[in-house]
């Protein structure tokens, strides 16, 4: 095993453990009324281990998997996870893909429910993203 793919191991264990504290927290709540400003930083701790949780596998480690099948492999984010699905890597690449969606518009700011929505779906997907393991 290279010394990469062994720090980007370590990488995922560690981000992993983060997401899946603040996905303990976020179930534990209701989205459904009023959020407080502590439920509010706890969401957005979420979504914010989420997206990196989400960036480390597919940007990185999942990238990595593919150059290591084609070095000369220079897809998208979207090639990387259909790639993921063919070799077995991930087992569903609609969900990923929504994944990565969701990992971009967590990124910006909306109405509150938009927001609650949008907490909603992370909630969802997140277990795709516990389920990973390199």
């Amino acid at each position: 095993m290279t010394d990469l793919k062994k720090k980007l191991q370590d990488d995922l264990a560690s981000s992993r453990k983060h997401l899946d504290y603040s996905y303990a927290k976020v179930q534990a709540m209701s989205l459904e009324g009023p959020l407080s400003e502590e439920e509010l930083e706890t969401l957005e701790s979420f979504s914010s281990r989420f997206a990196r949780h989400s960036d480390l596998i597919v940007s990185k480690y999942l990238r990595m998997l593919a150059r290591e099948k084609d070095p000369a492999f220079r897809g998208s984010a979207i090639d990387v996870i259909n790639l993921g699905e063919k070799y077995g890597w991930i087992s569903d690449a609609a969900a990923w893909r929504r994944i990565r969606e969701l990992r971009n518009v967590a990124a910006h700011e909306y109405e509150v429910e938009d927001v609650r929505e949008l907490y909603k779906e992370l909630v969802r997907l997140a277990p795709h993203l516990l389920r990973f393991c390199p």
